[in-house]
């Protein structure tokens, strides 16, 4: 791919460049060397089946790019796809360039896109192993949310109390439990807003 982008005229990559952009470069290179505008977005399809590709803070702005309801349909585009392709500048009357012809969809070419699955039409997998989160000698919560919350491999789980309650003590027990019990598990924990002097083991 590297060798395709300098066949372009694509200067400023390395090795390390993620397959992605280069992907978007080569693109938006062989659109420009055929005398087109290149384009990319997100898309956002409004209510009469037409869209846009929006470019700045992904709310609308005269830089805008139409997509038509033919070619949203046709490919099968939803809101919040990343769209790159050829555009023109608008003619007599229109407001908006509009986009010619889709090159990439999330980065990957149009056809494959238009197979992927629906995410309301998936079938969920509940989860059928447990973790087991007592540890010999522990406190009592990690044996309590066992018997009373047993959680499963990939299982979400909220926990809500007020204030000063302990929920952090208790997001590092079950994190020390599932350490301790499964070892092969990654644990990443992100605590938003807590003092690094409360969560320093």
């Amino acid at each position: 791919m590297l060798a395709i982008a300098k066949e372009f005229g694509v200067t400023d990559i390395t090795p390390a460049t993620a397959k992605p952009e280069l992907i978007t470069r080569i693109l938006q290179a062989q659109t420009e060397a055929q005398g087109n505008i290149f384009a990319q977005g997100i898309l956002e399809i409004v209510e009469d089946g037409f869209g846009f590709l929006r470019r700045r803070s992904l709310l609308p702005s005269p830089d805008d790019v139409y997509v038509g309801s033919s070619q949203v349909r046709r490919l099968g585009l939803r809101t919040g796809d990343y769209v790159t392709g050829q555009t023109r500048p608008p003619k007599d009357n229109e407001k908006y360039f509009s986009l010619l012809r889709v090159e990439a969809v999330n980065g990957v070419d149009p056809e494959v896109a238009k197979r992927r699955p629906n995410f309301e039409a998936l079938t969920p997998v509940f989860p059928d192993e447990m973790f087991d989160l007592e540890i010999e000698g522990a406190n009592l919560s990690q044996r309590l949310i066992n018997l009373v919350n047993p959680l499963g491999f990939g299982q979400r789980a909220l926990i809500v109390s007020p204030p000063k309650a302990g929920k952090t003590t208790l997001l590092k027990d079950i994190a020390n439990g599932i350490a301790g019990n499964h070892p092969d598990v990654h644990i990443m924990v992100v605590l938003v807003g807590e003092r690094p002097e409360e969560v320093t083991d």
